[in-house]
């Protein structure tokens, strides 16, 4: 691996508002570099900008580089995965702090083999230095996005003790603890931490979400849907993240049965335009798959979807994100694509995360969720307990549960379908997907 030097010798030790200990004490790039780490934990799209104020106020700032490539790393496009492996190759080779430590050997150990090592990374920091704020939003968003909530809920529950409200920063913290008590499955706990941490930080988008997940997985749709609307103030200026707070908004009307509703939030918030973004392309694939499944007609807002499938149907760089836009060729009747994004899963190898996943899990599903089409007979005893490990949330997977019930229903195949339910229910009050099921 090849290091650039630095592009000029750093200007002493400083530290930021938010317990950061940098290689420079420039107090332009320190309050630049703060602002990046608020604007990562509220969501807010001046995050990367704040970033760039940074460096181009101190461009030997060791860890600004770092978080740059980290948000890279987040996407998890193979574009952008590839523009975070420029980064680490351009990262000087020596580190002045143990937070700098910290961040660049989390990018290296993520471009090299993906999110949960580079969470790992963050943890061993955390263990000695548990009052670091971007630490606990890194690791919390690399475990969420590499499928382990156990660790995640972990994370939270180490860091928790060395916080208290008086800190800056503290109602972030309480909020990824929130939603990590969520997908643990403690929800009374989850609503209480999560509506604190709002009261503390109102743009705490994740804290928001995270209550809104509360609300989902104990089948309260009115109380979400309220809860939603009434913190628009807090979470509507935020990036691309009020887009999955307006498919939260959605889900809870479709659970309702406002079938107009939900087309009318597809359209003005949740797809307004035709984002490549893997968050944004699979709330918009799942919210579709939804709605077809209760029949409801969505006009041609598959085609643009499928569109982007097909181009990206070699795509394995995050497991998740490639079985949406098989989903979403599906729909379209692009079998040809579409079994293309198997085969690519299918010959997904190595050590890397990501493989893995394809090999355990992401290869099997595909072949399943095919099978309606291709009349090709695919096990479906033991899928349902092998999706943690595609991602995301026990909510955003609830698309492929859904589908493969409905596979084993027509099937007749009441053995895979009664394993399925009792998976959904460890976590999930009975919802209207039940009904469309029996009928």
């Amino acid at each position: 691996m090849t290091h650039m030097p630095p592009s000029r010798a750093p200007l002493g030790f400083g530290t930021d508002r938010f317990q950061m200990r940098h290689g420079t004490n420039s107090p332009a790039a320190l309050a630049a570099f703060a602002e990046a780490t608020e604007g990562l934990a509220a969501y807010r799209t001046d995050t990367m900008p704040a970033v760039e104020r940074a460096l181009a106020a101190e461009p030997t700032m060791l860890a600004a580089r770092a978080l740059r490539g980290l948000l890279l790393l987040l996407a998890a496009r193979a574009e952008t995965l590839e523009m975070a492996r420029g980064i680490t190759e351009a990262l000087a080779p020596v580190a002045a702090t143990e937070d700098e430590v910290a961040l660049t050997a989390a990018l290296h150990a993520g471009v090299a083999r993906g999110p949960l090592a580079a969470a790992g990374v963050l943890d061993t920091a955390l263990a000695a230095r548990p009052d670091r704020l971007l630490l606990v939003k890194l690791a919390t968003m690399l475990r969420f996005l590499g499928g382990d909530g156990a660790g995640m809920r972990a994370t939270t529950a180490q860091v928790l003790p060395a916080w208290s409200p008086a800190q800056p920063g503290y109602g972030y913290v309480l909020g990824c603890h929130a939603f990590a008590l969520e997908e643990a499955g403690e929800y009374p706990a989850a609503e209480h931490a999560g509506r604190l941490a709002v009261e503390l930080a109102p743009h705490d988008a994740w804290a928001v979400h995270a209550v809104a997940h509360v609300y989902e997985m104990t089948h309260r749709p009115g109380d979400g849907e309220a809860w939603i609307e009434a913190r628009r103030p807090g979470w509507q200026g935020c990036n691309n993240f009020g887009r999955h707070l307006a498919w939260h908004l959605a889900l809870f009307h479709l659970d309702q049965g406002h079938a107009d509703r939900v087309l009318e939030i597809y359209d003005t918030e949740i797809r307004p335009d035709r984002s490549e973004d893997m968050r944004d392309y699979t709330n918009a694939v799942a919210m579709l798959w939804r709605l077809r499944q209760h029949g409801v007609a969505v006009g041609a807002r598959w085609a643009e979807l499928a569109d982007i499938a097909a181009r990206r149907r070699g795509e394995v760089t995050l497991v998740f994100a490639a079985l949406h836009r098989l989903l979403a060729l599906v729909a379209t009747g692009d079998m040809r694509a579409a079994r293309d994004v198997a085969a690519a899963l299918a010959a997904a190898d190595g050590a890397e995360e990501q493989a893995q996943v394809a090999k355990r899990i992401g290869a099997r599903l595909a072949m399943a969720l095919l099978a309606p089409a291709t009349d090709a007979v695919v096990p479906l005893r033991g899928l349902t307990e092998q999706l943690f490990r595609l991602g995301g949330s026990h909510a955003q997977r609830d698309v492929f549960v859904r589908s493969l019930a409905l596979l084993a229903g027509r099937r007749g195949d009441s053995a895979a379908l009664a394993d399925l339910l009792a998976v959904r229910r460890r976590l999930k009050r009975d919802d209207r997907f039940l009904d469309l099921l029996a009928a």
